[in-house]
């Protein structure tokens, strides 16, 4: 009976979000579709931006490494704070001035078309990999704790959440994703706080202060590590928060892409920087979860599920049944921000990036663009499940950390292309380029795979992007050339 209840609520949470997209994607183009006709509200987007850039990993996985860590994690979040002040006051006014679509045309007008199509794909392959294995997360709690006992098989779960985001994405773009994530990002937010108020409240705890302190007794508040061999060092876990920020917001076409809806570039900063705010504060409450969740289970005398399985097993196992029903809730609304924004932001960079339809020379209908569009957006929703299907054989049973590493490698090109751009005035051979953001992650890797013995004791941490990045820009300038673009602007220099 009641997980039929569950799939119910499921259900009616699509209906609601066919609902608003039925509604936001009235006379929809291709021009709302990749940037909303650059009419987004700021508060709206920086709201709504909270769910996309947390998602399902950090509802299932963060609260999930207390327990080993204390609120170790938090230290990348200082990083981000520091990131996103690069994002707000050095990328955004650069994309604005450009009136850039694609962010990575950037690299077109800066290096030319072997940059700009290296920059895109990288993208691509970056945010297919994070987002599935985002949603792949979350398709495996909704399976594991939910459908399986209603004899629901994954892979019909799996394609019955990618056709249905396929249904409110297809028309309406970011127009309508400004929109559905606002919805998400409330309801996820409410289920948060519903579950530490029934932990707290659980826990008899008779103030905040009592509460901190007894988190603090059982040493699940430490949160710096000064240990400089540990991949957890603040300094490491800093810096490569900060870095990856940088990368994964200001240079990911779905998070500009959002950014870059709002009207004018000052709105997009005070964008940025609320929501860097916001999520850190967020985070921080999902952390102490994690160390209710944690007392939780030594007050009952319950085993301590390990990392990703700790908050579903309470929710689901040990807590009252509308405790059950909030985190169904909060845990699709921590979903679809993330899969439903890197659906749209694919279509939109392979579409403009790749296959160049919106240029002048293409001379396509919009008609013509909108047929190439969906074809290009059906591929990736199949793309999606294959990698989702993957991803299920290769899990480690705490994906947060899976998911900054590939970031590591996937983004170290990205950010060494943009730094290049607007650092120096050099040229890059076109042919070599290529193989140069292709070497310097597998370089990495070799690094990671033998780092103790290598750097003589030393781990690699967060700080995996930075070193990519590192290796990147050295190769970039060996085969770099004359001065020929001003650093910023793309423009001729004399």
């Amino acid at each position: 009976m009641q997980h039929g209840i569950l799939l119910a609520i499921v259900l009616g949470y699509f209906g609601l979000l066919l609902s608003i997209a039925f509604y936001t994607s009235r006379g929809a183009t291709n021009e709302s579709f990749f940037i909303g006709n650059r009419s987004s509200n700021w508060v709206l987007v920086a709201f709504g931006m909270i769910g996309t850039s947390l998602s399902g990993m950090t509802f299932i996985s963060v609260p999930g490494t207390v327990a080993a860590g204390g609120l170790g994690y938090f230290q990348v979040v200082i990083g981000y704070l520091l990131g996103y002040l690069v994002v707000a006051f050095v990328l955004l006014p650069l994309y604005y001035r450009l009136q850039l679509t694609s962010i990575y045309a950037y690299l077109e007008q800066r290096f030319g078309g072997t940059a700009y199509k290296t920059g895109a794909l990288f993208f691509i392959l970056s945010r297919t990999l994070g987002a599935t294995l985002r949603l792949y997360l979350v398709i495996k709690v909704l399976q594991k704790f939910v459908l399986a006992d209603m004899g629901i098989p994954f892979e019909a779960t799996a394609i019955a959440i990618l056709l249905l985001i396929l249904l409110y994405t297809y028309r309406g773009g970011v127009k309508t994703i400004v929109w559905t994530d606002t919805l998400q990002t409330t309801f996820m937010l409410l289920a948060l706080g519903a579950c530490v108020w029934y932990l707290f409240r659980k826990l008899e705890f008779p103030s905040v202060g009592t509460g901190w302190k007894t988190l603090s007794d059982y040493g699940l508040t430490q949160l710096f590590n000064y240990d400089p061999a540990s991949p957890n060092f603040f300094l490491k876990q800093i810096l490569g928060g900060a870095a990856i920020t940088v990368a994964m917001t200001g240079l990911d076409q779905e998070m500009m892409q959002k950014n870059i809806s709002v009207r004018t570039v000052g709105d997009s900063q005070k964008n940025v920087l609320v929501l860097s705010v916001l999520q850190a504060v967020v985070v921080f409450i999902f952390l102490i979860l994690g160390g209710l969740l944690t007392l939780h289970a030594q007050a009952t005398g319950a085993a301590i599920s390990q990392g990703d399985d700790l908050f579903p097993t309470f929710a689901v196992n040990q807590a009252p049944f509308w405790i059950t029903v909030c985190f169904l809730i909060g845990l699709i609304s921590a979903l679809f921000p993330s899969a439903d924004g890197a659906l749209t932001a694919l279509t939109s960079s392979f579409c403009i990036d790749i296959l160049g339809i919106r240029k002048p020379e293409a001379a396509l209908s919009e008609q013509a663009q909108q047929k190439i569009r969906l074809r290009v957006h059906y591929s990736f929703a199949l793309l999606f499940l294959f990698c989702v299907f993957i991803f299920r054989e290769i899990d480690n049973g705490s994906l947060i950390s899976t998911l900054l590493t590939i970031a590591g490698y996937t983004y170290g090109p990205l950010l060494a292309l943009f730094a290049f751009g607007m650092l120096t005035r050099r040229s890059l051979h076109p042919k070599l380029l290529p193989v140069v953001c292709i070497l310097a992650p597998v370089l990495c890797y070799v690094i990671k795979l033998h780092d103790k013995a290598l750097l003589n004791g030393y781990t690699i941490g967060t700080e995996l992007l930075i070193i990519n990045a590192a290796l990147t820009y050295i190769g970039l300038l060996l085969i770099s050339g004359k001065p020929r673009t001003s650093p910023v602007s793309g423009n001729t220099v004399a």
